[in-house]
């Protein structure tokens, strides 16, 4: 690879070029970075801290937060960082170490999601198995597996980048170090690579979209024959995943479900799935979930009550 390419670093565009737009992007991707580091973190000590969520619903939330945390965090900070930088560059292999990290948190989130939607549907389609289905070891299987093709899909997509050569080309039109933006700076037929990406994201992302999709339909059809007590509550929690799984799947579709081409919209469309959804995951889970909302004013109220012990 470092006899073929004759790249050391990258230069990226960035969201926009105007001084004042970037600082105005400066302020707003620092909050929802905030956000979403709080936010989710909230989640995990929330589910790790209460028993009464102990349950796999809400292990494959706390995977689903650990995972937004390191998902965003590979893009973020370089991000937010670069609309105060006057030069903003990253190395070769610090553009490889982004690749690489974005797309493996990425494809966990994918398929964590899709769990997520096969447990809801066990629980509620198949309640008196629930417990047999969602054993504490298949949760951890599901969970591996989850982690592990992510990893295989990370691994196949960075390669297939990175082992085209880079001549004299450094700029990249986006805010990050992503697939199709880098093979454009390539000095060689990408036409292979660019089959080979489409499948191996484009199809992933729509193959689980299509799985999630079922899984919900087949719910909706079994809420026919409950009370409406139970058709309220399995509907506030399927809703919930269902604006997660549309407001990230929707745009990775867009972008990954074609030839390597790009749109001065991709930049865009982009923020929704490296910002937008790991900031409204934790914001979903917890304004719309009861369990959760009970679960931190049990905690508070035992911190309290420790205060006020030591206190007296």
């Amino acid at each position: 690879m470092e006899v073929a390419n004759n790249v050391t670093e990258f230069i990226f565009l960035g969201l926009s070029q105007d001084p004042g737009m970037q600082l105005m992007f400066f302020a707003l991707f620092l909050l929802f970075y905030i956000v979403i580091m709080v936010g989710n973190l909230l989640i995990l000590l929330t589910v790790f801290s209460d028993p009464q969520l102990q349950t796999p619903m809400y292990f494959f939330l706390s995977n689903l937060s650990f995972v937004d945390i390191a998902y965003s965090s590979a893009t973020a900070p370089k991000m937010i960082a670069d609309f105060i930088s006057e030069k903003k560059t990253i190395s070769y292999w610090g553009c490889v170490t982004q690749m690489f990290t974005f797309h493996f948190f990425g494809c966990a989130e994918i398929f964590v999601l899709t769990v997520m939607a096969f447990d809801r549907y066990a629980a509620i389609c198949q309640p008196l198995r629930y417990t047999t289905i969602m054993s504490a070891n298949v949760c951890i299987v599901l969970a591996s597996l989850s982690w592990l093709g992510a990893l295989g899909h990370s691994f196949v997509q960075t390669l297939l980048t990175f082992q085209l050569p880079f001549c004299n080309d450094q700029v990249i039109d986006h805010y990050f170090c992503d697939v199709h933006p880098v093979l454009k700076l390539a000095c060689a037929d990408t036409t292979l690579v660019n089959m080979l990406v489409v499948a191996n994201s484009g199809l992933i992302s729509l193959g689980c979209f299509l799985i999630l999709l079922a899984s919900y339909t087949v719910i909706l059809f079994s809420l026919r024959k409950r009370s409406s007590e139970s058709r309220r509550k399995a509907l506030s929690t399927c809703g919930s995943h269902f604006t997660v799984v549309t407001f990230f799947f929707v745009p990775c579709i867009f972008i990954y479900l074609r030839p390597s081409t790009t749109f001065p919209l991709d930049k865009a469309v982009s923020v929704f799935y490296t910002t937008i959804t790991p900031m409204l995951n934790p914001l979903i889970y917890t304004l719309r979930n009861e369990d959760v909302k009970n679960a931190m004013k049990r905690i508070w109220s035992r911190k309290v009550s420790l205060k006020e012990k030591e206190k007296g």
